[in-house]
């Protein structure tokens, strides 16, 4: 019996540890907010936001989309609206299961399912329009946010409209200070922007 038991510790041992989800904290103007990544679920899309958080791609970008009761967006332009350039496009994974639920990250794009780069938002309720249905894509949840929603609370409550050619966005521009891998997930691989 202590020959079984030592057999199954054994074989217990050499199983490897369950990756832990990567987890980003966005440092902002108005606070820090921790979101985690669900890897499993959105390989490609959570591998292509990481090699944007690790090349430093979202220190200095914006939220440059508000809309209260829908989403904030952020990742595409610095204080100035100047667009930054991106990487190619990642495929699209919103058949994952997950739903564009308050509190979620997912990727904007165009009407192109395939089109989605650096940008990202946070939902702000649960926009199940943004879902995928049946063989429809939608847009792709590949995380949440853990803490910090209060931050993005602030956010939504900041004077918008100052700005025509950017109606949606802040006056006073609210800016990701610093996007950068918490714990033991932190890398600083793949430095390309």
């Amino acid at each position: 019996m202590r020959r079984l038991y030592a057999l199954l510790l054994t074989c217990l041992l050499a199983v490897p540890a369950l990756a832990e989800n990567p987890q980003v904290d966005l440092k902002t103007d108005l606070g820090t907010i921790r979101v985690e990544l669900y890897a499993d679920k959105a390989p490609a899309t959570v591998k292509n936001f990481l090699a944007y958080v690790d090349s430093g791609f979202y220190n200095g970008v914006i939220f440059h989309r508000v809309i209260p009761g829908f989403v904030v967006q952020a990742g595409g332009f610095t204080f100035d609206f100047q667009e930054k350039d991106t990487r190619k496009p990642v495929v699209n994974e919103s058949t994952n299961g997950l739903q564009n639920l308050r509190g979620t990250l997912a990727m904007a794009r165009t009407s192109d399912p395939d089109s989605a780069t650096s940008q990202f938002y946070i939902n702000l309720k649960h926009n199940d329009n943004l879902d995928a249905r049946g063989d429809t894509p939608g847009y792709t949840v590949f995380g949440k946010v853990t803490s910090g929603m209060d931050v993005v609370d602030k956010i939504v409550a900041e004077p918008r409209g100052l700005y025509r050619a950017h109606p949606e966005a802040p006056n006073y521009p609210v800016r990701i200070l610093d996007a950068h891998r918490v714990g033991g997930n932190a890398k600083t691989e793949g430095k390309q922007s």
